[in-house]
Formats: structure tokens, sequence, C-alpha cells
């Protein structure tokens, strides 16, 4: 390991003993928002700490094993722990190494779920309700909770447009790679020829807005609008304007909520999310420098980006962004089975950063 990163490292073990002096102090402990945030700092640094100490007792054992290697009967033993302790050695590097890459701090966090029907009609929007529907699948198989916030259905099925909150620990690291264009190729259902057709949506990925540091909102900047819900839920749809329609004038964002029964709720709703659709286009204004040198657009990053097919007869799915990255396992994979997906995409990101890292500390 370079001394640059071996410094860092360090540095961060330092940083973790700090932590543990001011969460055991009584004024920190008395303010509950500092003493969240700096036990999530605790918390993340932990990882490194264990790594480092099983790094200093493996050298440790390297070091007893290396003082008996002379010793006539325990030479042949000691050469079996000097290459055991080695090899430990190694592995343990690379594990340091993957606890330097910056860790986003919004991975822990839930996310706002959008996806909207793009070029092929009909089929497009089908296509879209079974996109979502994966999505569902694979956070049920997670445990996460989706709480759709507001849709639109398509004529013959799927959604024109739907956006849900996704809550669950862990959710924004797993499904932040999903932005962008998925694009299917089959005999839609609507087809009478038989024939394959492409069709497109767009998926965005928005992380919820940590509730530490809102984003403040000037009333002016903002137009809200009122209307009568639709969809499911009875006569008192038909009845109040309880649907809350924000448009954000310096930026054009809009964001809508009708899935709760008081218009106030789906304010407070609308704005949750008007807050956080604001922080992830802050966020990726200033990522813009680095953006480019990225295989992996997170976020909502570049939603006009194809970058996965879904190709029905021949079972397959491929990932456009990651060399090689094509599976056969198109079946399991609509049914929620994403794993293996995301775990490349994970790995692909993370190389990358190691690689950038390793750059800036020659």
């Amino acid at each position: 390991m370079l001394p640059t990163l071996r410094h860092k490292l360090e540095a961060l073990a330092e940083r973790r003993e700090e932590l543990e002096r001011l969460l055991a102090e009584p004024d920190v402990a008395a303010d509950a928002q500092r003493f969240r945030a700096l036990s999530r700092e605790f918390a993340q640094l932990e990882p490194l700490a264990a790594t480092l100490a099983a790094e200093q007792q493996a050298r440790q054992d390297l070091a007893g094993a290396r003082a008996l290697r002379d010793d006539p009967e325990l030479g042949a033993l000691a050469d079996e722990e000097i290459e055991a302790a080695q090899a430990r050695l190694e592995t343990l590097d690379a594990e340091l190494m993957a606890l330097l890459v910056p860790r986003d701090a919004r991975d822990d966090g839930g996310l706002y779920l959008e996806i909207r029907a793009g070029t092929g009609g009909d089929e497009a929007a089908i296509f879209a309700g079974d996109l979502f529907r994966m999505y569902g699948r694979y956070a049920e198989r997670q445990g996460w909770r989706v709480e759709v916030e507001s849709a639109n259905a398509g004529e013959h099925g799927g959604f024109r447009e739907v956006i849900a909150r996704v809550e669950g620990a862990g959710a924004y690291a797993r499904l932040k790679f999903e932005s962008g264009t998925h694009r299917v190729q089959r005999v839609p259902e609507t087809e009478s020829q038989g024939r394959i057709h492409t069709s497109a949506a767009t998926v965005a990925i928005i992380p919820v807005e940590d509730d530490g540091e809102p984003i403040e909102l000037n009333p002016a900047d903002l137009k809200i609008d009122t209307f009568r819900s639709s969809g499911a839920g009875g006569q008192h749809v038909n009845k109040t304007d309880s649907a809350i329609r924000i448009t954000h004038l310096p930026s054009g964002v809009v964001v809508e909520s009708q899935t709760e029964r008081s218009q106030h709720a789906n304010r407070d709703k609308a704005m949750k999310r008007l807050r956080a659709m604001l922080a992830e286009a802050e966020a990726d204004r200033r990522a813009a420098a680095t953006a480019a040198a990225r295989k992996l657009q997170v976020g909502s990053g570049d939603r006009s980006q194809r970058i996965r097919t879904y190709n029905y007869p021949q079972g397959r799915i491929t990932d456009h962004r990651v060399d090689g990255l094509t599976l056969y396992d198109l079946p399991n994979i609509v049914e929620g089975g994403l794993d293996a997906l995301i775990d490349r995409l994970t790995q692909e990101q993370q190389a990358d950063l190691l690689a950038q890292l390793a750059d800036a500390g020659r």
C-alpha cells in the first residue's frame, strides 16, 4: 500500500478514537442531533478499526513465524505459518483499500422511485408497470416498505408514470445505479402479428433528503395548486380537492401528491419530495466535474442514458455500462432477483473508485 494511503488509514483510525471520546462526553449526549451524527460516523469507522486490528495481529503472527524459521524442529511449521500470514496480509490490504473508498452518506437511507413510460405507446406503459413490479418484488425480499405517492395508469395496463417512496436500510445503496433508460425487446400484448417491438421506460432514483439538513425553500418561489385526486379511493376522491401540485418556479421542478385523504398530508409529502429533488440536483451539479470519469451514473445521473436492455425472446438482460454484463436469467430478474446485477454494478463502481484513489495517492 502506498504511504499516502497508509497515512489516510491512520488518520481515520485516529478520528475513530476521537469519536469514541466525544460520544462519552455529557454535552454531546445531551444534543440528540449531534450524538446521532457522531454515532453514525463512529459506526462507519468500526469496520476499518477492526480490519486494522486484524492486520496488526497478522503482522505479529508473521514476525513470530519468521523468528522460528531457523529452529530445526519447527522450521517446516514456521514456513507454513509464514505463507498463511502473508496471504492473510494481502487479503487485509485489499479490504483496507476498499474501506478507504469514500462512502456515500446517503447509502443507508431511502429513496424516491420514479418510473415513466418512454417510446413505445401502450407497450411502454406496460413495461413501466413491469419495472415497478420488479422493484416492488425486490423491495419485498429486502424487507423494505414501498408507498406509492402518485400514479397515472396506462390505458392497457401499467403506468404512464408512477412515483413511490421506498424506505428501508440500505435501499439507496442497492438501487442507486438503476437511473436511466431501460429498453425492452419483446412481442407486446397489443401486437396481433407476433412482431418483436422495442419500447422504453425511464427510471429515476432520488435519495430521500437527510432530515438533519433540510433545504430551505422560499414560499415566493413556489406555485401550489390543488386538484381532485384520481384513481382508487371511493367517492371521497371525487368530492374534495385534496391532491397537491407544487411547482418550484426557479428550477421548473413539479411534484404532485394525491394518495392521502387530506390536503395537508399531500402537501407535506409533496414538499418532502421537492426538497429531495432539489438536493439531488445540487449534488449533481457538485459532481459534474467528475461525472464524465464515471462509468456508472449515480442518483438521477443522465436519465437519457440507455443503461439496460431486457430481451424476452432470448431470456437475456444486458447492462450496457459494464463490458460483458449479460445474464440469461431474465424471468428471475423481473420477479425481483436483482442481486446479481446490483452486486456486479457495485463491484464495478468500487473498482473505479479504488483506481482513482490509487492514482491520487501516487
